[in-house]
């Protein structure tokens, strides 16, 4: 009976998928309010779909695709909203996308030299993730309720689990070439 509900979990991400432009949209408009409520429901998708396609083992190869691609999409697509409006600093954006932009080209390497094997995602990685959704959250309440505090401290936090992502990443990147050139 489970075989049926399989694409539950890819329906879920091509939703966060469709997703996207209203939130960029009205982040760009300024209705952070409508932008909330599409970003929370886009966030509750990534924790329906994962816990779906694990828990119910319903994984797809399409899924192991769609689900990055549909997180790089939000939260890349989000940040630069966010400082295309003057709402993040430069070097947030620059950190937030280097970090995603690193992680395509890992993957994409890491794939070549496991033959095709999707990599999975590490603790830290999904740590991250959910912390930069926190992070864009609270400038979405600042927005939204006029707060008028700074961020930085926030901002440092977020830069340091940034990179320390992108340097496991590196790493785990690192031993898989020595493995694969049987250093």
């Amino acid at each position: 009976m489970s075989r049926y509900f399989i694409f539950i979990p890819n329906l879920l991400s091509i939703i966060r998928i469709g997703l996207v432009y209203p939130i960029l949209n009205n982040i760009y408009l300024n209705n952070f309010e409508l932008s909330i409520v599409f970003f929370v429901l886009a966030a509750i998708t990534d924790a329906m779909d994962g816990f779906l396609a694990r828990k119910m083992n319903w994984q797809t190869d399409l899924g192991t695709i769609l689900d990055p691609i549909a997180d790089k999409l939000l939260l890349s697509g989000t940040i630069f909203i966010l400082w295309l409006n003057q709402y993040i600093p430069f070097y947030i954006f620059i950190i937030f996308i280097g970090r995603d932009i690193a992680i395509l080209l890992g993957a994409a390497i890491q794939m070549t030299l496991n033959e095709l094997n999707t990599p999975m995602p590490n603790l830290l990685g999904k740590l991250t993730t959910s912390l930069q959704i926190i992070y864009i959250a609270v400038i979405f309440l600042k927005q939204i309720f006029e707060l008028e505090f700074g961020i930085y401290v926030l901002d440092i936090m977020i830069i340091l689990i940034t990179l320390t992502s992108l340097i496991v990443y590196a790493y785990s990147w690192y031993k898989d070439i020595k493995i694969f050139h049987n250093e």
